[in-house]
């Protein structure tokens, strides 16, 4: 016998939420046949919460039958648009990961060719990143904007590599002496939002730090895209290694 994993939360609500995400795909709207195929639902099921998101304007009803999308969800994605602010889903996640690694921790955006600090926290120390809040970088060097170039679309080996593995290392690059590793940040249909960087001097940087630090990255990267309505289970273990990473010795 299978036992079905419950819903948190409101049965109905569940299911009026599936039947809304049903639409995903569709431009011509829906049949309640299609509805049904799509959500499991029962008939009488999908009728019944059809009526109640048609009245608060989430549905609309044609003369043929069909459904369609109401203006409602269109009014609450602009409200979205006009009110998010990556910050209040990143700070108490950059700040576990600092106090976690005691180093320094940003997040950065993509303008035309380059890329932006667009936050960052860091960890009093003798020896510290000093990237700033709205410092312009070359996008083409140092991991996060490896990562902004691999999950805009850019063509290349290289690239497919940091796609395929979620992650990108760099160290020494853009002539400093400056290790990094970073992550891409998504938010609904997998839509790339930011990069977060965890980065530090190239001495500290060693493959046992790298094995402890990983996880820790990619599980932030995890908690801010679910957070944001990307699919997280991207950044799931195991791990890929995406190139030979030429560690610093300590002596």
């Amino acid at each position: 016998m299978v036992i079905k994993k419950k819903e948190p939360g409101v049965a109905a609500v569940n299911r009026a939420l599936s039947i809304l995400l049903a639409f995903d795909k569709s431009v011509e709207g829906m049949t309640l046949a299609e509805i049904s195929a799509a959500t499991g639902l029962y008939h009488s099921t999908i009728l019944r919460l059809c009526e109640s998101l048609e009245h608060a304007g989430f549905l609309n009803r044609l003369a043929d039958g069909r459904f369609m999308l109401g203006a409602t969800p269109f009014y609450l994605g602009m409200l979205y648009q006009e009110t998010f602010r990556i910050w209040d889903y990143a700070a108490p996640v950059l700040r576990t990961l600092v106090r976690d690694t005691k180093e320094t921790v940003a997040i950065y955006i993509r303008e035309g060719n380059d890329r932006i600090c667009l936050h960052r926290m860091v960890q009093p120390r003798a020896v510290r990143m000093h990237v700033r809040e709205g410092e312009r970088v070359e996008l083409d060097k140092g991991a996060a904007g490896k990562v902004l170039l691999a999950f805009s679309g850019e063509k290349g080996e290289r690239f497919d590599i940091i796609r395929e593995a979620y992650y990108s290392v760099s160290l020494s690059e853009r002539g400093s002496e400056a290790a990094a590793i970073a992550c891409p940040v998504f938010g609904p249909k997998q839509t790339l939002i930011c990069s977060i960087s965890l980065g530090m001097p190239v001495f500290r940087f060693d493959r046992k730090v790298f094995k402890e630090f990983l996880p820790l990255v990619m599980n932030a990267a995890a908690a801010i895209t679910k957070k944001c309505g990307g699919d997280h289970t991207v950044f799931s273990p195991p791990y890929k290694h995406t190139a030979k990473v030429n560690f610093a010795s300590k002596k």
